[in-house]
C-alpha cells in the first residue's frame, strides 16, 4: 500500500499557494485529506487564507441530489460561507428554458471578481461523461475574464492513468457530458485536464501536484480513503464499470441500477429474460468480465417498483477489462433482445433536447453508434476504427501529463 498525498494533503502541509489570499472554493464532500478532513476546514486553518465563498457542482456540495436534479443554494455552517450551486435543471422541453438553465452552470463574474483565487478540489472518476471537470472548465473560463487565479488541488484518477479507451468525441456533440474532445476513458487526472483545457482558455492556472501517485495506480493502490463523489458512485467497483454502464442512461425503459444497492453494476428491464440476456453477453467473450443473471427491483427512478430481468457485471481482470466497449455491446444486446420494447431516452438530457440531440449521441459523442444499433451494423469494425483518433489524442495528451 502506498502513501499518496493529494493536492489537498500537500497544501495542508505547506500552506502555499493560498496563504494571505481571499479565496473561493469549488468542492464537494469527497474532497477530504488522508485523515478525512474537509478541504474547507483545512483551508480555513492556513494563515491568512480567507475563505469567502464556496461553490458546489452537480449533486450539490454534500452529494445529496440525484442525477439531473437541480441543487439548491446551501450554507456551510462550519465554514460560515454560502455555497453557490453551479448546477440547475429544468424539466422543460423548451429550448429557451434549457439554454437559460445552461447559463447557471457558470459562476456569475461578480462571484469571482473579488477573489484572489478560486481553489478547485473535486474528485472525479476518469470518464468523459462525469460533469465535475466541466464545472471546473466553466469556472476557468470566467476566471480568465475576471483575472482570478485558479488553483487546482490534484487528485488520483481512480481507474488509473494508463488505460485510454473509446472513440474521441466529435465537436458537434459537445455538451455538459462531454465538453472537450476526449475519448471516454481519458486516463488523466483533474489537474492534467485543467492544463489541457487551459491551453484554449488562458487563465492564470496553478496545479498543486500530488506526491507519490503513479499512472498505473488504481484507487485502492493509493492508501487514500474512498468517499463517494456522487450519490450513485458508491465504490471503486462502480467507477470501474461506469465508462460503459453510463450509456444505459440513454435508454428510456432500462434501469442502470439506480434505486438499488449496486448502481451501474446491476442493469435490466421488466420482461427481459435474465438467463438469455446474461448468456448472450457471456457468448461475446469480452475481456476481463463475466455476467451473472439477476432479478432486481429498483426503488426509485427508472422501473421503480418493478421486477427487472437483467444481469450483474463482474469484473474478473480490471487490467484487460474494457468498460466502454463492454457498455456498447450491452446496449446492442438490449436493443436486439427487447425488440419493439426498446426505446431511446425521450426526455431532455443534461440541457439538450432529445428530438435533435439524443442522449446516446451525447454520451458516445457521435451518431455512428446509434446508427449501428438501429441498423444491425458492424460494431466491431467501428471499434477498430477508433485507433487513429485515439492515437492523435494520446500524442496531444502527452504535453499535459504531470506524472510518470
Amino acid at each position: 500500500m502506498n502513501d499518496v498525498l493529494t493536492g489537498l494533503d500537500v497544501i495542508a502541509r505547506d500552506g502555499s499557494p493560498v496563504r494571505n489570499k481571499r479565496i473561493g472554493l469549488l468542492s464537494h464532500q469527497a474532497a477530504v485529506s488522508r485523515d478525512l478532513l474537509r478541504a474547507a476546514d483545512i483551508l480555513r486553518r492556513i494563515e491568512g487564507c480567507n475563505l469567502a465563498r464556496m461553490f458546489g457542482p452537480e449533486h450539490g456540495y454534500w452529494g445529496v441530489m440525484q442525477d439531473m436534479e437541480g441543487a439548491t443554494q446551501e450554507r456551510d455552517a462550519a465554514a460560515g460561507a454560502e455555497v453557490h450551486s453551479l448546477y440547475a435543471v429544468t424539466t422543460s422541453h423548451d429550448m429557451t428554458d434549457l439554454e437559460a438553465a445552461k447559463e447557471k452552470l457558470r459562476p456569475k463574474p461578480e462571484w469571482l471578481a473579488d477573489l484572489d483565487a478560486l481553489v478547485v478540489d473535486l474528485q472525479e472518476v476518469g470518464s468523459r461523461y462525469y460533469t465535475f471537470v466541466y464545472t471546473m472548465k466553466f469556472c476557468m473560463e470566467v476566471a480568465a475574464k475576471t483575472g482570478t487565479e485558479v488553483i487546482v488541488l490534484d487528485r488520483p484518477n481512480p481507474i488509473g492513468g494508463t488505460h485510454v479507451e473509446g472513440n474521441v468525441l466529435e465537436p458537434e456533440w459537445i455538451s455538459f457530458v462531454g465538453h472537450h474532445v476526449l475519448p471516454v476513458r481519458h486516463g488523466m487526472t483533474i489537474g492534467e485536464l485543467a492544463g489541457l483545457f487551459n491551453a484554449a482558455i488562458g487563465c492564470k492556472l496553478t496545479v498543486v501536484r500530488m506526491e507519490g501517485w503513479r499512472r498505473a495506480m488504481w484507487w485502492d493502490d493509493t492508501g487514500l480513503p474512498w468517499v463517494f463523489p456522487s450519490p450513485n458512485m458508491a465504490t471503486l467497483d462502480t467507477a470501474t464499470v461506469y465508462p460503459g454502464m453510463c450509456l444505459i442512461e440513454a435508454i428510456d425503459n432500462v434501469s442502470e441500477g439506480r434505486g438499488t444497492t449496486k448502481p451501474f453494476e446491476i442493469f435490466g428491464a421488466p420482461g427481459l429474460d435474465h438467463f438469455r440476456f446474461a448468456e448472450a453477453l457471456n457468448e461475446l467473450e469480452l475481456p476481463g468480465v463475466v455476467f451473472r443473471p439477476q432479478l432486481f427491483k429498483p426503488m426509485f427512478q427508472k422501473c421503480a417498483g418493478q421486477v427487472c430481468g437483467g444481469a450483474q457485471i463482474h469484473v474478473t481482470d480490471r487490467e484487460t477489462f474494457r468498460p466502454y466497449e463492454t457498455g456498447l455491446w450491452i446496449v446492442k444486446v438490449l436493443h436486439d433482445q427487447l425488440g419493439d420494447a426498446f426505446a431511446w431516452r425521450r426526455a431532455p438530457y443534461e440541457y439538450e433536447p432529445a428530438t435533435t440531440r439524443p442522449a446516446i449521441n451525447l454520451l458516445t459523442g457521435t451518431t455512428e453508434f446509434k446508427r449501428i444499433v438501429e441498423s444491425g451494423g458492424d460494431l466491431r469494425a467501428w471499434i477498430e476504427a477508433w485507433r487513429e483518433a485515439r492515437d492523435r489524442f494520446l500524442a496531444r495528451r502527452e504535453e499535459f501529463l504531470i506524472y510518470d
